[in-house]
């Protein structure tokens, strides 16, 4: 979820964000797992806008051993069956496994839902309410938690997908107290582009994105190289695999701002594709493609995000690259509790013994029921990328202007897949917010 930002397009979003959706803030404040006193400290946030002098209350850390309060900002609905609802789980389990308080959460933290609140203030009223670590949990966090890091430097703090404490990065921040955790979904997204490959009946492929930054680029390139190997070299296709992006302008649909995701997704299928593979926060992808193969059309489709997306249309679905942010959370709040947190950058790698084990795999793919005779063939693709056998991310690539990204026999550094610039060649679809 990086570098991933381009500024000046999600100024731009931003902007957008607040002129058309400026009176959403209303009513919905979903702070389930705050305790009485907490919710009302937060509303009392949102309405006024006011926080107290962070300087002035903050208790510092927890002594080593001490229980640890944890705090989170979600982008969208902890219950969205897709990206926010995977962290929001994933503190609910720490919080489990550790006898802890409940989580103070505070979801829909976007411009659209929440236009009188930034996230610098949501991090001062959860350290006011006592919280000795926040996860922010989204791409477009990234001002409002570097300046909330700057202004609480004795409260560690995450921001996921980000890369701010990555020394050899691109926006190395140097806060101590900020570090970044992002899972490896680009092997979930080969995965699911080789299911969709493998099932497809005419070689079209659709992926529905959100943005247009640099993770969102890889992960399209990501579905794409998957769909490329399966195709070509699994299913022993002359004809290139057709393979289309469309991007709806945000994480998830806001009326009115982006591109409705149900109406690109009855686009993709008018158009010939059978396979659907989704790139967004949320589901509309497989309860769209469920709902016309209801209706008697051999359509498929891959959410993301989350274990549980597919029981949206469970005959529908070839399965579900997913995050597991447990094991990882678990091991930051335990490095808070004992006093040794560490500002780092870490992109973690599925466990390849067991990709869906809940306790080691930051990154996981589930089989869907419609993936049918094909999943043998989807677990040899698995099994391939486990041992090095299978590299995608190896040359000769392009990009889809046509020069020249990998040269014959080069495998691609971390830092040329996290800095994508542009799609691949072989892709249809923009690589840039300007087109």
């Amino acid at each position: 979820m990086t570098a991933r930002l381009r500024f000046g397009a999600l100024l731009m979003v931003s902007a957008m964000l607040l002129a058309a959706c400026g009176d959403q803030s209303g009513d919905d404040t979903s702070t389930a797992d705050t305790t009485a006193a907490d919710t009302e400290a937060t509303a009392d946030t949102e309405a006024t806008g006011d926080t107290e002098d962070p300087g002035t209350t903050e208790a510092g850390p927890p002594s080593a051993g001490e229980p640890v309060q944890i705090g989170m900002l979600l982008v969208g609905p902890q219950d969205d069956r897709g990206w926010s609802q995977a962290h929001y789980e994933a503190a609910l389990a720490v919080v489990d496994e550790l006898g802890l308080d409940a989580p103070i959460v505070l979801d829909k933290v976007n411009p659209a839902d929440r236009p009188d609140i930034t996230v610098e203030q949501a991090v001062d009223d959860m350290v006011d309410q006592g919280a000795d670590i926040v996860f922010a949990t989204s791409d477009d966090m990234k001002d409002g938690i570097l300046a909330a890091a700057a202004a609480h430097p004795d409260v560690p703090m995450i921001w996921a997908s980000g890369d701010s404490a990555w020394e050899d990065g691109q926006s190395f921040a140097g806060l101590d107290n900020l570090g970044n955790v992002m899972g490896k979904m680009e092997y979930g997204k080969m995965i699911a582009g080789c299911a969709a490959a493998l099932k497809s009946q005419t070689g079209e492929i659709a992926y529905l994105g959100p943005l247009i930054n640099d993770e969102t680029r890889r992960l399209a390139n990501s579905v794409y190289l998957g769909a490329r190997h399966c195709w070509e070299d699994v299913r022993g296709e002359s004809s290139a695999v057709a393979f289309e992006v469309s991007w709806i302008g945000f994480w998830f649909n806001i009326p009115g701002v982006t591109l409705d995701p149900t109406q690109v997704v009855n686009d993709f299928v008018d158009n010939g594709a059978d396979v659907v593979v989704s790139g967004i926060d949320t589901t509309e992808a497989i309860v769209r493609v469920g709902q016309r193969a209801e209706a008697g059309e051999e359509v498929w489709a891959i959410p993301y995000d989350y274990e549980g997306a597919c029981a949206e249309a469970e005959a529908s679905c070839l399965g579900v690259p997913y995050f597991n942010w447990g094991p990882a959370y678990l091991g930051i709040v335990q490095s808070v509790a004992n006093g040794t947190f560490e500002s780092e950058w870490v992109w973690n790698e599925p466990d390849w013994s067991d990709i869906n084990s809940k306790s080691t795999s930051a990154v996981g793919f589930v089989q869907g029921d419609a993936l049918g005779d094909a999943a043998a063939q989807l677990d040899e693709f698995i099994a391939g990328l486990a041992s090095g056998e299978i590299q995608p991310w190896t040359g000769p690539l392009n990009y889809q202007d046509g020069s020249v990204f990998l040269a014959e026999g080069e495998t691609a550094t971390d830092a040329q897949i996290w800095y994508m610039p542009q799609l691949l060649e072989g892709m249809a679809g923009e690589s840039t917010s300007e087109g």
